[in-house]
């Protein structure tokens, strides 16, 4: 009489087989993880920017988008609430000189008839990067990929 089954070596293989699977789809989930974090603070501050923009040209006021990057927390001129990022997002700050505080602060300021500064806004993750450029002379906020 013949007995039908597995021996321990062919289950060997297949759980080895499986583990290589799981880490594999895993590390592939991790990464778009990441991706998907950038994405999110890109358009959250891209709203922020916008509406900052707005804010200037229906109030007829300068208004202003203020980072500082020890924190990782950003404001907007008619917002009393500070808005902060993960801090797993290394940021980086390209404004007006006269819109740099000191290292670790700057801004943007929008106009009534809505032009701005003018800037560029990094956000990074390991190897992922959005850049959010806001236009001189229009205020229009871009996001682009990199």
């Amino acid at each position: 009489m013949k007995i039908k089954g597995f021996t321990l070596i062919e289950l060997l293989v297949v759980m080895v087989i499986v583990g290589i699977m799981v880490v594999a789809v895993g590390s592939n989930i991790g990464s778009g993880n990441e991706s998907t974090v950038l994405n999110g603070a890109a358009r959250e501050i891209a709203s922020a920017l916008r509406y900052a923009r707005g804010h200037a040209m229906t109030h007829r006021k300068e208004s202003a988008f203020q980072f500082d990057l020890e924190e990782n927390l950003y404001q907007v001129t008619g917002k009393d609430k500070e808005y902060k990022l993960s801090n797993d997002i290394e940021v980086t700050l390209d404004v007006a000189q006269s819109q740099s505080q000191n290292n670790s602060q700057g801004a943007i300021r929008f106009f009534p008839d809505g032009s701005s500064t003018g800037g560029r806004v990094t956000l990074e993750i390991a190897e992922n990067k959005r850049q959010l450029d806001v236009n001189w002379l229009t205020g229009q906020v871009e996001i682009s990929e990199h």
